[in-house]
């Protein structure tokens, strides 16, 4: 055996972990002053009936005040730490380790962002780190404790609403009756949704709606060109469906929990992610042969009108 070959190290580093956030990215963008960030609603009396006496007393009609509704920042980061030894070392794949390590941690802080702003978590204002056990940090109610008007659940499931925690179903599969239900209870609450957000098995269910087939045009279709030349193409999927009461974009997301219980209607004119603090940078002190960033940023949810959208819960 030869003694003294080099070895044979690629210079790419392989990582196919997803980094798509798509409520995130669909959100609006704004800020915050304060810990706490409220915002109101209101909503239209009831059609009804307006039919009034020629020459009657004008008398004032009963006023209902708005809804003020708010949620907690919460604060996520994270911590990378180089030592001076690998600061200096050549490593394959990368020209600084401490800026490969950040790179990958910034990455890791938008999947954690977008599985929070999708849980069933409810809004707390935590308590102060004085050192005690009862220490605990504040929570931004996440998407599940919000929807509630529009929301169709299994046994035993209900809405928390206002940011309080949603109390979990019997989950069943999804059909597309559910999903006709909850588009219409959107519609005759004034909302307009058009995003469905699922998880991969929801969204492999969607395409297999009976619909889909409807009107001659399976959605398991071989389209071979007229020269027969040219590859065949086949259609399985459905990206687009198209309802009585608008037209919606299926996005998988594959961060939706507990393997895809979840599939929201979304408009997402009427959801953002607040910051208090930006993403960002702090160099935190040395302690020794090391170099440690801390990346911070402090956000909240904000359901601006939850009647906007829906919710299928308990989905398996």
């Amino acid at each position: 055996m030869a003694i003294g070959m080099r070895e044979d190290l690629s210079n790419v580093i392989y990582d196919i972990s997803p980094t798509e956030t798509p409520f995130m990215s669909a959100a609006g963008r704004g800020s915050c002053d304060n810990t706490l960030f409220e915002w109101m609603t209101d909503v239209l009396d009831s059609a009804a009936a307006n039919r009034q006496i020629e020459g009657d007393d004008a008398s004032a009609d009963l006023s209902v005040e708005v809804s003020r509704l708010g949620n907690y920042t919460q604060i996520s980061r994270k911590v990378v730490q180089t030592s001076g030894t690998a600061q200096k070392v050549d490593f394959a794949g990368r020209k600084s380790s401490h800026a490969f390590q950040l790179a990958k941690a910034s990455k890791e802080l938008k999947r954690d962002m977008e599985s929070m702003l999708l849980d069933n978590t409810a809004k707390s204002a935590g308590v102060g780190a004085g050192g005690s056990d009862t220490a605990a940090a504040r929570a931004s109610g996440g998407i599940c404790t919000w929807l509630a008007t529009n929301a169709d659940f299994g046994s035993g499931g209900s809405a928390g609403g206002a940011g309080a925690v949603s109390t979990d179903g019997t989950r069943r599969p999804l059909t597309e009756a559910i999903c006709k239900t909850v588009i219409k209870e959107c519609f005759d609450s004034g909302g307009e949704p058009d995003l469905v957000l699922c998880g991969s098995s929801q969204k492999q269910v969607i395409s297999g709606f009976a619909s889909s087939s409807s009107a001659g045009y399976p959605v398991s279709q071989i389209h071979n060109t007229a020269n027969g030349q040219s590859p065949a193409t086949m259609v399985s999927a459905i990206d687009v469906y198209v309802s009585d009461f608008g037209t919606f974009r299926i996005n998988p997301d594959r961060f939706i929990r507990s393997s895809g219980r979840d599939v929201f209607f979304l408009d997402m004119d009427f959801w953002s992610v607040n910051y208090l603090r930006p993403f960002g940078e702090t160099q935190l002190a040395r302690t020794g042969d090391s170099e440690s960033t801390m990346l911070l940023t402090e956000y909240t949810l904000v359901a601006k009108n939850e009647k906007s959208s829906g919710w299928a819960a308990d989905i398996t």
